[in-house]
């Protein structure tokens, strides 16, 4: 990315063009979720967002930092002296919103308002000179695509604010661009990241325990039902003396099934890339004893 410029996009932050925008690039504030490092989304849930599966849903939480951004911003500003900036960047496959950037492109402006203000642990975690990783990599994904030299991470609790440096660092970039690289190319191929833990969502409630033991039942009973299937079928074939045979009610038919062609092994096709002509993928559930 060294050789591509950065580019300003003029939108409004939040607008219907900004979230069309946000769907062409490869977003920081998306870069947590792609390292798998988001608290509160993982890259299968984001791959939900990118492939149209689902409508991104905006939180009380993101209410109550948007609604405050202005005011941060200023406060910010009336701490530092600096003026302050909105932008929307582009460089290359990535973007960045950032909620400022100093006039001379030297320092952007990384604004968190959380609701519970200095009770809140990113409170804490700053003022004992802790950034959350999570922040870390959002902010170095806006260093790699601003150029800026510095960022600034600024936690609001409606009044006043913390700031928490953040350096350039190329290694993180490295990463980032790894990452999203491979989470693009579940998002291409229709073909969904692997699931984490935090993709679990456990049920206990009644309606849910009572349809569960009913299909662990009936698995119980389709599962002896099939072994019992298996020796009877095995006990007739055990039977066979002809091509094809008939009587009480059953056939039995001798046939041979060609074998699957091993695609690998083909000559003319070493070295092809077959993934463009892979059909559509789709959605299978599959349910799962435990």
């Amino acid at each position: 990315m060294s050789d591509q410029p950065t580019d300003l996009v003029v939108m409004e932050q939040g607008s219907p063009e900004w979230h069309a925008h946000r769907l062409r690039y490869r977003n920081a504030t998306e870069t947590a979720t792609v390292l798998g490092l988001s608290p509160w989304q993982t890259p299968y849930a984001l791959w939900l967002l990118r492939t149209g599966r689902k409508l991104p849903v905006e939180t009380d939480a993101m209410r109550h930092g948007k609604t405050q951004e202005p005011a941060a911003r200023r406060a910010y500003e009336a701490l530092t002296g600096a003026v302050m900036e909105p932008q929307v960047l582009v460089r290359g496959d990535y973007s960045a919103s950032l909620d400022g950037l100093s006039l001379d492109g030297r320092v952007l402006l990384e604004v968190k308002c959380p609701v519970r203000g200095r009770r809140s642990d990113l409170w804490q975690d700053v003022l004992a000179g802790v950034i959350p990783l999570h922040y870390r990599v959002q902010v170095q994904h806006q260093l790699m695509v601003s150029k800026a030299g510095l960022g600034h991470l600024f936690v609001f609790d409606g009044e006043q604010g913390l700031i928490a440096d953040v350096e350039p660092d190329p290694d993180a970039w490295i990463a980032i661009r790894e990452a999203w690289d491979v989470f693009m190319r579940h998002v291409e191929t229709d073909q969904p990241p692997p699931l984490l833990e935090a993709d679990t969502l456990y049920r206990d409630e009644p309606e849910w325990r009572v349809a569960a033991q009913h299909f662990i039942a009936c698995k119980q009973r389709c599962d002896e039902a099939e072994a019992e299937l298996a020796k009877a079928r095995e006990a007739l074939l055990a039977l066979r003396r002809y091509g094809r045979e008939e009587g009480a009610g059953v056939q039995v038919t001798r046939f041979m099934r060609a074998g699957t062609v091993d695609y690998k092994r083909v000559p003319a096709l070493a070295g092809v890339d077959l993934e463009p002509y892979r059909g559509a993928g789709r959605e299978e559930v599959r349910i799962t004893v435990v």
